[in-house]
C-alpha cells in the first residue's frame, strides 16, 4: 500500500498542477496578474481555488487509502496552505519554478512519510 499511497500522492499533484489548471488559473492565481480575468476575479480567490483542489487531492487519496477523517482533514488542510505560499512565492519571483515543485513534491514525500513511519495509519489496515 505504502508504494501505491506515494504514487497517487504525486500522481495527483502532476494531475492538478498540470492536467487539470488551466491557463487562466496559472496566470491569474499571481498578485501581478493584468490579464482582464485578474481585473474581475482577485488573485487570491484562483490562488485559494488552485491550493484547495491540491488539499482536496491529498485528502481524497488518504481517505481511500483507510485514514479517518481528521487525519485526512489535517493533510488536506496543510497541503492547502503550504501549496498556497509555494505558489505565492513563485508568483513573486522568489524563486523558479523548479524549487516549487520541488517544495510540492517534498510536501508530498513528508505525508507518505508519516504513513510510511507509522506517525498516521489507516483505521482498518490495508491489505
Amino acid at each position: 500500500m505504502l508504494f501505491a499511497l506515494l504514487f497517487f500522492l504525486i500522481a495527483a499533484h502532476a494531475l492538478m498542477d498540470y492536467s487539470l489548471q488551466n491557463d487562466s488559473m496559472a496566470v491569474c492565481k499571481c498578485p501581478t496578474a493584468t490579464s482582464p480575468l485578474a481585473a474581475a476575479v482577485p488573485w487570491y480567490y484562483w490562488l485559494g481555488s488552485h491550493a484547495l483542489l491540491h488539499g482536496m487531492a491529498v485528502g481524497v487519496i488518504f481517505r481511500w487509502t483507510g485514514f479517518d477523517w481528521n487525519t485526512v482533514a489535517a493533510l488536506a488542510f496543510a497541503e492547502t496552505v503550504i501549496h498556497w505560499f509555494t505558489d505565492l512565492g513563485k508568483c513573486k519571483k522568489l524563486y523558479s519554478i523548479h524549487v516549487d515543485q520541488s517544495i510540492h513534491v517534498t510536501c508530498k514525500i513528508a505525508w507518505w512519510a508519516l504513513a510510511a513511519s507509522g506517525a498516521i495509519s489507516p483505521v482498518v489496515p490495508q491489505v
